[in-house]
């Protein structure tokens, strides 16, 4: 029996508990959710989440993977609007610097070891994965950067920006600066 008052009557409840978790972590970072906030974010008893998600880890799997998704349709909408293959790289790398400053704890979300194992992703993150790898190596090769370590560094070169500009050590704008500037050095001369 439901403890609140107008209570989750109809619809799809798996979904509606991951929306009230996203809105959450909008606010506080996935460690500080809990099962029972999100179902009080839901208007739902404490413990209907238990039907959808076995325990908290589940949940903020959930939640890593809807955010990885949005991560991924931001950086290839960059890339694919660009005019040009320098362009893609530049703005693809600029959606992703700028997803983890405006969605900082959705961002630390995707990354966390615990929640999306390295090397052992869930089913539904590994094509997300691969899925933001492939837009970075289809950029980086188009614009002449086709090695696959050219790859492994232009990955660690805008998510290091990204995490240092989401902690607050330098500006958006000055991340997103050094990222143009360092694809300047690195790329060909056009």
């Amino acid at each position: 029996m439901s403890s609140s008052k107008d209570g989750y009557h109809h619809g799809d409840l798996a979904r509606a508990l991951e929306d009230a978790a996203m809105q959450l972590l909008e606010r506080m970072p996935a460690a500080e959710i809990s099962l029972r906030e999100v179902a009080r974010a839901a208007n739902v008893s404490h413990n209907a989440p238990y039907h959808h998600f076995s325990d908290r880890l589940g949940l903020l799997k959930a939640i890593a993977e809807r955010s990885m998704a949005d991560l991924l349709d931001r950086v290839r909408a960059a890339a694919e609007n660009a005019r040009t293959p320098r362009a893609a790289l530049t703005e693809g790398g600029s959606a992703y610097i700028r997803f983890a400053v405006e969605h900082p704890h959705a961002f630390d979300a995707v990354y966390d070891p615990t929640v999306c194992v390295p090397g052992a992703p869930t089913p539904t993150m590994a094509p997300l994965i691969d899925g933001l790898e492939a837009v970075l190596a289809e950029s980086a090769a188009a614009a002449g950067l086709d090695r696959p370590t050219d790859v492994v560094a232009l990955w660690g070169l805008i998510h290091g920006l990204g995490t240092l500009a989401a902690a607050g050590h330098f500006t958006l704008d000055d991340g997103l600066s050094a990222y143009a500037a360092a694809l300047d050095r690195l790329l060909p001369a056009t």
